[in-house]
C-alpha cells in the first residue's frame, strides 16, 4: 500500500513538471539583434510577463561580451567583480529558476555603461494542483452483522381486550338445573291429610246439624 502511495506521489510529481516544463517561455534577449552594446534591453523587456521556467537566450560574439548575472547594486554600478554567473561562449542560456527580480550586465569595461544591461521580473509559476487519489472503497459489512436475530421476543406482554379496542368478552351463561321432581310419597301423604280433614269437617257439620 506504501508503495502504492509512493508510485502515486511521484507521478503527481512528474506530472506537474511535465505541465510545468510545457509552460515554459524561451525568450531571445533583444530578439533579433542579440546581445550587443546597441540594443535597448529596457524596453525590449517592458511588456513581457517572465516566471519561473522561463529561459532566456543570449545570442553574441563569443570573446566580445560576457553575460554576468549580477546583484542590484552591482548592476547599478555597472560592476561585474562579483558576478554571480559568467558566459563568453557567444550563446548562453539561463533559465529563470527564482522568483524576483535577475540582473545582467555585459562585463566588458564599458558595455554596460553604453546600456548592455538587462533586468527581468520573474513571477511565480502557476501549476496545476496534483490530482487528489481517489478515496479507497468502503469495506463490506461484515456477515455475522448482517445475520437477522432468529431469537423471538418474548418480552411483549399481550393486551387485554379492553385496552385494545376489541369486542367485550360475553359472561358464559349459567346453565340452571331442572327442578327436582316432588316425592309421590310427599304427595300422597298430603292428600291423605287433606281427605281427613274433609271427613272430620263433615262429621263436625252433621254433629252441628243435629242440634
Amino acid at each position: 500500500m506504501a508503495s502504492g502511495g509512493a508510485s502515486l506521489a511521484l507521478a503527481a510529481l512528474l506530472l506537474v513538471g511535465c505541465v510545468a516544463a510545457a509552460a515554459a517561455t524561451k525568450y531571445t534577449v533583444g530578439d533579433a539583434s542579440g546581445w550587443t552594446t546597441t540594443g535597448d534591453y529596457s524596453t525590449w523587456a517592458s511588456g513581457k510577463k517572465f516566471k519561473v521556467g522561463d529561459t532566456l537566450q543570449f545570442t553574441y560574439a563569443g570573446g566580445a561580451h560576457t553575460v554576468d548575472e549580477v546583484s542590484a547594486a552591482d548592476y547599478a554600478s555597472c560592476s561585474s567583480s562579483n558576478a554571480l554567473s559568467s558566459d563568453s561562449a557567444g550563446s548562453t542560456t539561463v533559465t529563470l529558476k527564482t522568483a524576483g527580480k535577475h540582473y545582467f550586465i555585459c562585463g566588458v569595461a564599458g558595455h554596460c555603461s553604453s546600456g548592455m544591461k538587462l533586468v527581468v521580473d520573474v513571477a511565480a509559476a502557476k501549476t496545476s494542483p496534483a490530482p487528489v487519489p481517489a478515496p479507497a472503497p468502503a469495506a463490506a459489512p461484515d456477515a455475522a452483522d448482517t445475520t437477522p436475530d432468529a431469537t423471538p421476543d418474548t418480552t411483549t406482554t399481550p393486551k387485554s381486550p379492553s385496552s385494545s379496542g376489541g369486542a367485550t368478552a360475553k359472561t358464559p351463561v349459567t346453565v340452571l338445573s331442572p327442578p327436582a321432581k316432588k316425592s309421590t310419597s310427599g304427595a300422597a301423604v298430603l292428600s291423605a291429610a287433606a281427605w281427613a280433614g274433609v271427613g272430620l269437617a263433615g262429621l263436625v257439620a252433621v254433629h252441628l246439624g243435629a242440634f
